[in-house]
């Protein structure tokens, strides 16, 4: 068996039919974070001169020491015990050679499988023979985080698209599927972008993801070169807006007109009570009107609110970026625009959408709740990887390199 570098086709090509990559794997992440100050390497493991498994590395510099990163890990089979030693002992002498100091990897090796109540659905029956094998070649494992500790999720939110967009709606929390309908009745529309926008999902999400704009330019630049990138956007119509809450304004207003007059006729508590509630509804309607007509001459070609950079991936799609104002968030405008992404992508027959990371929503008093909700009430179900590992190359580069990095 040997190890040794190989081209970006052969990579492709053995990507293309192992049983299962992931976006971070690809050739097009691979570009991205080249122009993100990484050294970025395909590496493939041959036995007679046949390719059974392959690796993206990515290398940077951290502290005058090249640490390496395999991200989602090997393609490779983590339960067959020679095959990953034999790996194992060739990645280290070929990363050695590089002078690299340690690598990190978080692996696909999925743990279990629970619903958005937390009951678990299912129990990978090779899950301990995997973990047991990186352990025993002295992978050390960062353990079960529950947050973002780890430098990828452990946790993901996926959605199964494998079923009529009519039965996904269906299984949509009710409190949704009413934030649905009411962003649509309000006047928000959903639009396809396009590489000259990229800014606009840029400031949605600037302070949550710790990336920079060429990140963004650089991802949908390489990952639309083969369509495998769709830019879309939810956007308010504030004269569609202001029509809407007119006619909600004048049919209170109505309301409260018939009330007075049947109180000229015949007062009673009953009566007195709705003239109460209808006035103060039709106050509040009176601000929301201001706010309408505000909108309306501030923007008159509308306002984006929500942003989704949707990334294609066989018959999986990625939920890569995305991010919504938060003046704005009683709109419901992510909600449309996550809707309406399930809808196309389950019509032209995806079989399932990845939603990204969230934490461990059986945790109590969980302070990312909001985002977990927000994934999990689109009635996705909830996968827990291994976590983190990282396999030393070089001991005493490593000694030292971690005294540079301590409490980084």
């Amino acid at each position: 068996m040997i190890i040794r570098e190989i081209s970006n086709e052969e990579y492709e090509n053995f990507i293309n039919v192992y049983p299962y990559s992931s976006i971070l794997q690809t050739t097009e992440y691979s570009k991205i974070m080249a122009n993100q100050d990484h050294t970025c390497i395909y590496v493939g493991v041959f036995k007679n001169n046949i390719l059974i498994g392959a690796s993206l590395i990515l290398i940077k510099k951290i502290k005058g020491y090249k640490y390496a990163y395999a991200p989602r890990g090997f393609l490779i089979d983590y339960s067959d015990k020679s095959l990953i030693e034999e790996f194992t002992k060739e990645i280290k002498r070929y990363l050695n050679k590089m002078d690299v100091t340690a690598l990190k990897l978080c692996p696909p090796i999925i743990r279990c499988i629970f619903n958005k109540e937390g009951k678990t659905t299912g129990i990978n029956p090779k899950y301990d023979t995997c973990f047991n094998n990186l352990i025993s070649l002295n992978y050390h494992h960062f353990g079960y985080n529950s947050f973002f500790e780890a430098y990828k999720p452990r946790f993901e939110a996926l959605i199964d698209l494998a079923h009529d967009y009519k039965e996904l709606f269906k299984n949509i929390k009710k409190e949704y599927k009413t934030k649905i309908r009411s962003a649509e009745k309000m006047g928000i529309k959903i639009y396809r972008a396009n590489s000259n926008e990229i800014d606009l999902i840029y400031e949605q999400t600037k302070n949550k993801y710790p990336r920079d704009l060429k990140y963004f330019q650089d991802s949908y630049k390489f990952f639309s070169e083969k369509n495998k990138m769709e830019y879309y956007y939810a956007k308010l119509d504030t004269n569609s807006y202001l029509k809407y809450i007119k006619k909600q304004y004048e049919t209170i207003e109505a309301e409260v007109y018939e009330l007075n007059q049947e109180l000229m006729k015949n007062s009673n508590n009953k009566l007195i009570s709705r003239k109460m509630d209808a006035d103060y509804r039709l106050s509040n309607m009176k601000n929301k009107l201001l706010e309408a007509n505000d909108l309306s001459r501030k923007y008159q070609k509308g306002l984006v609110l929500a942003s989704m950079l949707i990334a294609k991936n066989r018959s999986e799609i990625y939920l890569y970026m995305d991010g919504f104002d938060t003046m704005y968030k009683k709109f419901n405008a992510k909600h449309l625009l996550m809707w309406k992404i399930i809808e196309k992508y389950s019509n032209l027959g995806y079989k399932r959408l990845n939603l990204g990371g969230i934490t461990d929503i059986r945790v109590e008093n969980n302070k990312f709740e909001g985002l977990n909700n927000f994934k999990t009430n689109f009635n996705s179900s909830i996968v827990e990887y291994a976590g983190d590992f990282e396999l030393v190359i070089n001991p005493a580069k490593y000694f030292l390199y971690r005294q540079m990095t301590r409490g980084k």
